[in-house]
């Protein structure tokens, strides 16, 4: 941490309410991870919080104004932590910090007994929010956003990325004739995103959230997790407080499979703005071809047919 990056979050800080007079002196600044923004946990006296600043280029594909507003409904949940100070213009926040937990990873769904289970929960307590989220998150509208972001920059797609795109054309159709309910979603529920004690889960990162069918968030953590199938039962029975029906594990699946056809995409993005955090290439290579494995498991097609079945 340099003097410059401790002063930048200070004085995003100072717009809290009893911290304007923080200073270097009376102020602990830590870095902590984030993959397109920075996050800091800063510690003062006997108060702790978490310091969001937007990462460059980032304003190209998040709307920080949608991304505010559905944090503070989030919270209402009592699933988030409170929003403290924030700045639509900038997207600067601040928020409560949330002591007593592990931030989650693949790793942890897998050894802390009843992850699985404590997500499922979480995600109930956020998509019953009485407050609508502000976007729509529509998830083919959202696929030609990002290639038309990456037409303008210097990379290209994945062999086959778009015939796999017209291979989903039915599955569009089928999610067009059967829509989910619409409810207040996280649209990006990476494991990082998930805060544990070991009796209850807190939900973080609202930046892609919006309305969206409930089911994507189970199937996107289960991508992201690496969930079993087991542990996909443990998810889902806890989310609706008894055991799924097969059309509910089926449409979970096609967004196993349409999260990655997705995200592929964002990688782009995040290999052309040669963001540093990770190996972006690598990452959207990987999320593409488990994509093509998933749709092309003979499996997959019973799944389809029990969504369609209803």
């Amino acid at each position: 941490m340099t003097e410059d990056n401790i002063e930048r979050v200070l004085s995003v800080l100072r717009r809290v309410e009893g911290l304007a007079d923080v200073t270097p002196e009376t102020a602990s600044v830590q870095r902590l991870g984030g993959l397109t923004n920075l996050v800091y946990r800063v510690e003062t006296g006997e108060r702790s919080v978490i310091v969001r600043i937007p990462g460059d280029g980032t304003e190209e594909y998040i709307d920080r104004a949608v991304e505010i507003h559905n944090t503070k409904v989030a919270a209402k949940t009592g699933v988030a932590p409170r929003v403290l100070w924030d700045d639509a213009a900038s997207g600067n926040l601040v928020c409560d910090c949330v002591e007593g937990i592990v931030t989650m990873t693949p790793d942890l769904f897998h050894s802390r007994s009843g992850a699985p289970a404590r997500a499922g929960a979480a995600l109930r307590q956020l998509h019953d929010a009485g407050e609508p989220f502000k976007f729509r998150f529509e998830l083919f509208s959202m696929i030609d956003d990002y290639l038309k972001v990456l037409s303008t920059k210097d990379t290209e797609l994945p062999e086959g990325y778009a015939g796999v795109v017209a291979e989903a054309e039915p599955i569009k159709k089928l999610l067009a004739d059967k829509p989910g309910a619409l409810v207040p979603s996280q649209c990006d529920p990476l494991c990082e995103n998930f805060l544990d004690d070991g009796v209850r889960m807190w939900i973080v990162d609202f930046e892609y959230s919006g309305m969206n069918d409930p089911l994507w968030d189970l199937g996107d953590l289960s991508v992201e997790a690496g969930l079993t199938d087991a542990q996909d039962l443990e998810m889902l029975t806890a989310y609706f407080g008894k055991a799924p029906t097969d059309e509910q594990i089926g449409r979970t699946v096609i967004y196993k499979a349409m999260c990655d056809l997705l995200w592929t995409l964002w990688g782009l993005i995040q290999h052309a703005d040669d963001n540093p955090a990770e190996d972006f290439w690598a990452y959207a290579i990987n999320r593409f071809e488990r994509c093509k494995a998933l749709m092309t498991d003979p499996a997959f097609a019973d799944h389809v047919e029990a969504v369609r079945r209803g």
